[in-house]
């Protein structure tokens, strides 16, 4: 259960998404209703989106998988979610719905998009046409944006990117990235949400395939 004393304050702190960051200790945050801890992410707090992925990420990959029926689809969709939420926080009303029922109806519709995905995927011919060799100009464009991809990842703060590199280049889970000294499992997934949307909103939505090959 979560408190609903700070709705005023949390709805005049909506505004120009941005403007200003209000540091919050986690001992903080924890006594914070989860429309103040909404806010606080509209304003790119990190420690805020760690403190709602630590309220709601159970509750959130439990939805997924049960829609997916598989760990790394789910997680895939939580994953997807929460970049929503950092994205979108300020685009949140609290007389609408909830928090958490606004961050389980956005899990709902990543898991419906990655199980359309996957029909689509199994429905396609598994023989499919030889593809034409690369060309040096295609050669060229994609070494193009893998450089673009580097020079992004160089514009993050040295926490987001450490967690992105160690994840996609690294090979790490998520998990394992937890198990390093002082690295909560929803400080690094805060981490790897911030970076991921700033990669997005630099790159187009392809970054995190780009970022993703070596």
């Amino acid at each position: 259960m979560t408190g609903r004393g700070n709705e005023g304050r949390v709805i005049a702190l909506r505004g120009p998404r941005r403007e200003r960051r209000v540091p919050v200790s986690a001992r903080e945050l924890a006594h914070l209703s989860d429309e103040a801890v909404l806010a606080l992410i509209a304003r790119a707090d990190e420690q805020a989106l760690a403190e709602l992925y630590r309220r709601l990420g159970r509750l959130a990959y439990g939805l997924a998988f049960r829609i997916l029926r598989d760990d790394a689809l789910a997680q895939d969709a939580v994953q997807e979610a929460f970049l929503g939420v950092w994205r979108a926080a300020d685009r949140f009303v609290a007389d609408r719905a909830k928090p958490s029922t606004w961050v389980l109806t956005l899990v709902h519709r990543r898991a419906v998009d990655l199980v359309r995905r996957e029909e689509r995927r199994r429905a396609e011919p598994l023989e499919q046409e030889a593809e034409p060799p690369t060309t040096g100009v295609d050669q060229a464009e994609l070494l193009a944006r893998r450089q673009a991809v580097r020079d992004a990842l160089r514009q993050l703060p040295p926490e987001q990117r450490e967690a992105i590199e160690l994840a996609y280049y690294g090979g790490y889970t998520q998990t394992e990235l937890a198990e390093r000294p002082d690295q909560p499992l929803g400080t690094i997934k805060s981490r790897m949400f911030a970076g991921l949307a700033r990669l997005r909103d630099v790159l187009g939505e392809d970054a995190l395939g780009q970022a993703a090959r070596p």
